[in-house]
């Protein structure tokens, strides 16, 4: 399970390997590895390119 932390400019998530979304293991996003946990940097200015329901 992540844990999140929510900070005034995005979110700071711990991880495990296997939890790691594919733009994280590709580096896509700030990663810093410490042992076995990765540390991931999600900004709020970052785009997340989720898909958008078009169903409005």
């Amino acid at each position: 399970m992540a844990v999140r932390i929510k900070l005034p400019g995005g979110t700071l998530k711990v991880k495990v390997y296997r939890e790691l979304r594919a733009r994280e293991r590709e580096r896509r996003v700030p990663v810093m590895k410490v042992g076995s946990l990765y540390f991931v940097w999600w900004s709020n200015s970052q785009p997340h390119n989720k898909p958008q329901d078009s169903r409005h």
